[in-house]
């Protein structure tokens, strides 16, 4: 009778037991949470109540399952006893992740429903994810050291782990593999305020929003759903365009090319009742000017402003479509066209007329050399002779030949 017993007073005590304490730290949790509406603490800590469940359920097992007095205990007692131990270390780290994420996940909560700067929030949001990811690795790194710890061979290597020179050594091995780079460069990016959760980038002429940040790796997600997986150093070694830096409002342009004779006035007019009608323009600015000119078209430049980048792309975009379509119903002359019409032949009196020409056109080389006014029909070559004979004759008549080149 003992022999069955002694196995569930072991075993059903440690079960039950460990069932009233996690009622007993849930129901103070929730008392607490309901005095405190103004921090979300104790409601968090709930979740940590399955690793605390399971640390105490190990622990009662562990100090007690030697008492069993069972037959199969009592042969693998060692390997028993070292499996507890094993499960009860990772329980522990499990449950320290869990308090220290609880603790910054209220912490941020907090503080995102007393700020008004989203600017901040995003911030204080990229600080204590990587924070946490910190967390999460150096209590990884103990929990594996003290595991090896329980193996008599290993005992040496575990120790090593916990030591500084350990650590440092591991941190250099992983450096091996550029890793400590991007280590240091997600640091910088979450303390440095370079880039946060939530900003608006341009990387590689990709526009998109950063989605998640890592110790080593950036997620941007670009306006077409897809994710571009960047390491942290290259925000540390590269330029990139942060379009919520210093506030998300943004100002952007619009460019036609229209034909000279386009009315800028009337298009002013046209602009603002575009605009007032627009709910994506936040009436900070705007203007119409003529920016440049070209021998067929003059450049428009419309600036309009928005709230973000979201709305300033769709002010932009109808900007655009109804000026266009404005320009095509009420004035098509003022587009763009290609000029066919004919040559305007020169005022009379640019060249000489056919009486003082003796009834002829002038040639090639004199409209070049303009020495049409000092030839006449004694000074013109004989018919099939060549120019140089001419020049020649004429020099020899005391003319000289102007040739425009000096």
């Amino acid at each position: 009778m003992e022999n069955v017993l002694r196995p569930l007073i072991v075993l059903g005590g440690s079960v039950v037991l460990t069932l009233l304490l996690g009622w007993a730290v849930d129901l103070v949790l929730r008392r607490a949470d309901a005095r405190h509406h103004e921090t979300p603490l104790w409601g968090l800590l709930r979740r940590c109540r399955p690793p605390l469940m399971v640390v105490l359920l190990t622990a009662l097992l562990r100090g007690a399952y030697d008492q069993t007095a069972l037959t199969l205990v009592q042969e693998h007692e060692a390997g028993i006893g070292q499996v507890l131990s094993l499960v009860l270390i990772a329980a522990t780290a499990w449950l320290a992740v869990r308090v220290a994420s609880t603790v910054v996940e209220s912490s941020y909560a907090r503080y995102a429903s007393l700020s008004r700067d989203a600017a901040r929030v995003r911030r204080v949001r990229t600080q204590v994810t990587l924070i946490m990811r910190i967390v999460t690795a150096v209590v990884g790194v103990i929990a594996v050291s003290a595991m090896l710890m329980t193996f008599p061979d290993m005992q040496a290597i575990g120790k090593s782990m916990l030591a500084s020179a350990g650590i440092i050594g591991i941190v250099a091995g992983v450096a091996a593999q550029s890793t400590l780079g991007n280590l240091f460069a997600g640091f910088q990016i979450a303390f440095g305020d370079m880039v946060r959760l939530g900003d608006t980038v341009v990387v590689d002429g990709e526009w998109g929003v950063v989605e998640e940040v890592t110790l080593t790796f950036l997620a941007v997600r670009t306006w077409d759903e897809r994710r571009i997986t960047m390491p942290v150093s290259y925000f540390t070694s590269k330029p990139f365009q942060n379009w919520s830096r210093g506030g998300a409002q943004m100002t952007g342009t619009v460019f036609l090319q229209l034909d000279h004779r386009a009315p800028v006035a009337a298009m002013r007019v046209k602009l603002r009742e575009i605009l007032a009608a627009t709910p994506s323009w936040d009436g900070r600015d705007w203007s119409l000017a003529v920016t440049d000119t070209t021998a067929s078209t003059m450049e428009v430049r419309v600036v309009v402003t928005a709230k973000d980048a979201d709305d300033i792309w769709t002010a932009r975009c109808a900007v655009r479509e109804q000026l266009i379509d404005w320009l095509c119903t009420h004035h098509p002359y003022a587009l763009p066209k290609v000029n066919t019409a004919e040559a305007v032949p020169p005022p009379s009196g640019q060249w000489p007329s056919p009486a003082s020409s003796n009834g002829r056109a002038p040639r090639a080389e004199e409209i070049h050399t303009n020495n049409s006014d000092l030839r006449t029909d004694d000074d013109a070559p004989p018919p099939g002779a060549d120019r140089a004979e001419g020049r020649r004759a004429a020099a020899a008549r005391g003319h000289q030949t102007r040739t425009g080149r000096g």
